[in-house]
């Protein structure tokens, strides 16, 4: 990937060290991901590598790609070398591909419900004639669930991120990024309590529902999921940094 200098920004972004080892370690995997080390750059910037007796160096350069692809998901430049990868700040063409992902979820998968109902439908039916415990089925549907929309757990990941930028052109990408994160996660937050509900169904009604942490009131008062710039992004560009918050139960 070149590197557009012009778009690309690498002052130091509050949270960052914390959220890319997350982000890693997630790709990663468990056993891999526990030698995920994280460390800043002399002139900016971060370099991520694996310190793990459980993955030879020879063995490391898939675990370099699969995190650089996530971390560029998450906007960010990366170069990828034998033993390290490098991250080098926000790049305006890694935030547009975002945005178009998240475009593209809310057009594609996070629109259909029906599949979300299969789903749990044949998770829960499955588990039940497993033995599962019907008091847990609920939560473990959800999850399952979860994991299969991908998105939550990628937003889960830029918890406490700063993400903000002296560059008009990435003020403009990152706000705009945000306006489509907020929809993402309410929509994944309706499959998921979706979700959960055919679990009760199941279940045979006897597990009642837990508490969730965001209304579909919140979620419904949420603008359109047009990938341009709207007002709100341009509100949101021009006065504060947009900070990346827990959402309980929403999008991967």
């Amino acid at each position: 990937m070149t590197m557009d200098s012009s778009h690309l920004e690498d002052l130091p972004s509050t949270g960052q060290e914390r959220v890319v080892q997350r982000i890693c370690a997630r790709v990663a995997g468990p056993v891999v991901g526990a030698g995920v080390q994280v460390a800043s750059l002399p002139l900016g910037g971060l370099q991520v590598w694996l310190d793990s007796p459980r993955s030879p160096a020879g063995h490391r350069w898939p675990f370099y790609h699969r995190m650089a692809r996530e971390l560029r998901l998450a906007g960010w430049h990366t170069e990828t070398g034998p033993d390290r990868l490098l991250l080098l700040g926000w790049s305006a063409v890694c935030l547009s591909h975002r945005a178009r992902m998240l475009s593209a979820a809310l057009a594609g998968r996070l629109a259909d419900f029906d599949k979300t109902a299969f789903m749990a439908v044949m998770i829960a039916t499955r588990l039940r004639h497993e033995g599962f415990p019907v008091e847990e089925l609920p939560a473990e549907v959800e999850t399952r669930c979860r994991d299969a929309l991908r998105w939550p757990a990628r937003l889960e990941d830029l918890d406490g991120l700063e993400r903000r930028s002296s560059l008009e052109p990435l003020r403009l990408r990152l706000a705009q990024v945000a306006g489509l994160e907020a929809k993402v996660g309410c929509r994944c937050s309706e499959h998921l309590a979706l979700a959960s509900k055919v679990a009760r169904t199941v279940a045979g009604g006897a597990v009642p529902a837990r508490p969730r942490a965001r209304s579909s009131a919140s979620c419904s008062a949420t603008p359109d999921s047009s990938p341009g710039v709207g007002l709100t992004e341009r509100m949101v560009c021009v006065s504060v940094p947009n900070v990346a918050t827990t959402r309980a139960g929403t999008a991967r």
